[in-house]
């Protein structure tokens, strides 16, 4: 985020638009120039940008003039291969992508289903991401849980014995790919719980409007449901 807040500066922006807008890289001199800006002013901005990644520094004679006398190379600005982006409300529509390639692939080398696959995968990944929980939860498997959805855009909410989940990272492929993409976050979400343990929690089917598609519920209720639906089927 620091590199979204460094483009908000106007100064800095104007002078980030320049050099991306250019075929080569971009020179103090040439960049102050452009913006009517004292060349010291517009260094100070130029540096900030590749103090946030944004932009990359190379070293260039301009001259074309090589060995003794050539004189020193020149300071120069081109875009980096850093890339920035802002959702509100959080999406996390890269990691559905990877999974969902990743499921292809896996199908194409082992002849099961796609979809298949993708539970599979999306399930592992789930329990990686679990192994990102903040030390700072002391082993607290809430805490631990909650942490890890708050990093991942699901926006929990504990609403008693429940955490709900306010925010679906996926949204718009869920409402477009409902089956599909509820099954793969159920898949994620059940990767999650088991890769930090001992939550007492489960991952649960529970659509609502305006919400993700899961719920995370207490162990015993996710059982007794599962059992009375059971019973009516028998």
């Amino acid at each position: 985020m620091s590199a979204v807040a460094a483009l908000d500066e106007p100064t800095r922006r104007r002078a980030y638009d320049h050099v991306v807008r250019q075929a080569g890289p971009v020179s103090r001199d040439d960049a102050a120039a452009e913006l009517g800006l004292p060349r010291t002013t517009v260094a100070f901005h130029l540096d900030r940008l590749v103090d946030e990644g944004l932009l990359d520094v190379v070293f260039e004679r301009r001259t074309g003039r090589t060995g003794p006398g050539a004189g020193r190379p020149a300071k120069l600005y081109r875009r980096s291969g850093c890339e920035v982006s802002v959702s509100l409300p959080e999406r996390h529509y890269a990691l559905a992508g990877q999974l969902l390639a990743a499921a292809l692939e896996e199908a194409d080398r082992s002849g099961d289903s796609p979809r298949a696959a993708l539970g599979r995968h999306a399930y592992t990944v789930g329990r990686g991401l679990a192994a990102t929980a903040h030390p700072a939860t002391g082993g607290d498997a809430r805490a631990a849980t909650l942490a890890v959805l708050e990093a991942h855009g699901y926006e929990p909410r504990v609403e008693g014995p429940h955490i709900a989940l306010v925010n679906c990272p996926f949204h718009t492929l869920a409402q477009q790919h409902t089956e599909l993409v509820c099954g793969m976050n159920l898949r994620l979400l059940d990767g999650i719980l088991d890769g930090i343990s001992c939550t007492g929690l489960a991952a649960h089917l529970h659509p609502t409007p305006a919400r993700c598609c899961v719920r995370l519920e207490p162990e015993s209720d996710v059982a007794d449901a599962a059992a009375r639906s059971g019973g009516l089927d028998g």
